[in-house]
């Protein structure tokens, strides 16, 4: 049976998942009843999809935000009312942990109150699979489409139990690492790690994994995230910098490096040595070498679109074939259900390993990462560079978000990608179009621009990869000025 919807679940934007969950403003569009119905729902489709397991628990688990206790409780609520059995997080921690718990569980999937890397005023809910991961665009719109039937309640209700997702978490990640290999290095002062959590739920997360303390940056709770938002960027971290900067110029002994964690700890970035910020296109490539050459693991290297050529490149160095998604993780979690594959990542951070479950896991990877720097004796700059040399790639990278009128200036430059396709950008000849998500255009130089559309805003996406940072930019700004004169 379903209960009548009051007017009030429509007040705001229409309820709709992007490429990772619902989120919304706080109190205008996130609210407590719409996190009730959307939850509820939630489960119903979760046990549509995947109650061939025969579990009727699903797991539901929250990060710092504002409010996110009391949402999640809400949550449970509903999907209790609704029949279901929930284990209920009695803390905040990783969205990876929750998928971790789904899977380890046997249960129908997880929901997750997050916002992500988002600001301070959003909160969101992301829904995960019995699989341990992100689930698919088609399990997301069977939720949408059953919003207008109300929120579903059972004439039996389900149990709630109170559960703690960190120590299998914790316990499963140090099984993937030489965790003593870490620890001893730090013991000797031979590696210095920072880690800028943004007072999100990584907080903590290396000292538990590791038995030791580290230098954590931010790891108290803020709900505006000092102004900013917990998005591993280098506008965000200038705590870090200074930190990493000042050990640099004292001449400190011993390699140092950074980890930047996002909200809910789903996806990762780095510092070297120096205090330059390095993206996940610097990153991936380190760990594509190093699982495959240090630890031995295989199977194919899953991109998105947006991803570095040098991601491309070290695959071919270790004889491993690429595989090319849209943007958005959980079609290179579709692909890694389906594929035998060593890692699989994108360009905003979220990276995930074929010997997991098929999700973004930031402390996993900052654990490979901080094994790869232990073994090599060389900081994540110096691993950079030795690759970039093994390889013969030189390149640099940059994006911009181009806020557009309206959406109909939106379908306008849409229609003109599509029946108009330019052939020239910047002077230089398009060889290639991929148009699985936007439009990719290979130039003859090697370098490349992406121009994708956000799903739910007006807001244009640019992305550039060439040989230098000017040319880069030249890009950049031919695709601003292409949209101006359509627009």
């Amino acid at each position: 049976m379903a209960t009548a919807l009051s007017p009030s679940v429509f007040v705001g934007k229409s309820i709709k998942f992007g490429t990772d969950g619902w989120r919304g403003m706080i109190a205008a569009d996130f609210t407590f009843e719409r996190v009730d119905l959307v939850a509820a729902l939630s489960a119903k489709v979760l046990e549509e999809c995947y109650g061939s397991n025969g579990s009727r628990t699903v797991i539901v688990g929250y990060d710092r935000r504002f409010l996110s206790p009391e949402f999640a409780s809400h949550a449970a609520e509903a999907v209790a009312q609704a029949g279901y059995d929930v284990l209920l997080s009695e803390c905040f921690a990783p969205t990876p942990a929750f998928s971790w718990a789904a899977h380890e569980k046997g249960a129908l999937g997880a929901i997750v109150i997050t916002a992500s890397h988002n600001p301070a005023a959003y909160s969101g809910l992301k829904v995960k699979g019995a699989f341990g991961g992100s689930v698919p665009p088609d399990v997301t719109k069977k939720v949408e489409a059953l919003l207008p039937q109300g929120k579903p309640v059972a004439d039996t209700p389900g149990t709630i139990t109170a559960f703690d997702p960190w120590p299998s978490y914790c316990q499963a990640l140090q099984s993937m690492v030489d965790i003593e290999a870490i620890r001893g290095a730090i013991a000797n002062g031979e590696l210095t790690v920072f880690a800028d959590v943004m007072h999100g739920s990584a907080a903590g997360g290396f000292e538990k994994i590791l038995g030791m303390p580290i230098n954590e940056i931010n790891g108290d709770a803020d709900p505006l995230f000092e102004g900013g938002a917990p998005e591993p960027l280098p506008r965000y971290i200038p705590k870090l910098y200074k930190a990493i900067k000042d050990r640099y110029q004292a001449g400190a002994d011993g390699l140092t490096v950074g980890i930047i964690f996002d909200g809910d700890s789903d996806r990762v970035a780095g510092m070297d040595g120096q205090g330059e910020f390095l993206s996940s296109q610097v990153l991936i490539p380190i760990l594509i070498d190093h699982l495959k050459a240090k630890r031995g693991f295989d199977g194919e290297v899953i991109k998105t679109i947006s991803g570095s050529n040098l991601m491309q490149k070290v695959a071919e160095l270790h004889g491993l074939s690429v595989h090319e998604t849209p943007i958005g993780y959980k079609y290179i979690a579709d692909r890694m259900l389906e594929a035998k594959v060593l890692i699989g990542g994108e360009e905003s951070g979220g990276i995930g390993y074929g010997h997991h479950i098929p999700e973004r896991d930031a402390l996993l990877s900052a654990l490979y990462l901080l094994e790869a720097v232990v073994k090599s004796g060389k900081d994540f700059g110096q691993l950079n560079q030795f690759l970039r040399q093994q390889t013969g790639f030189t390149g640099a990278y940059d994006r911009i978000d181009l806020p557009l009128a309206n959406m109909d200036v939106r379908a306008k430059l849409l229609d003109q990608l599509q029946n108009a396709t330019p052939t020239e950008v910047a002077g230089k000849t398009v060889s290639d179009v991929l148009s699985i998500d936007g439009y990719k255009f290979s130039l003859a130089d090697g370098s490349w621009l992406l121009i994708r559309f956000s799903g739910t805003e007006p807001v244009l996406r640019l992305y550039s990869e060439a040989a230098t940072i000017e040319e880069v930019h030249k890009h950049l700004n031919w695709a601003k000025d292409w949209a101006s004169s359509v627009a």
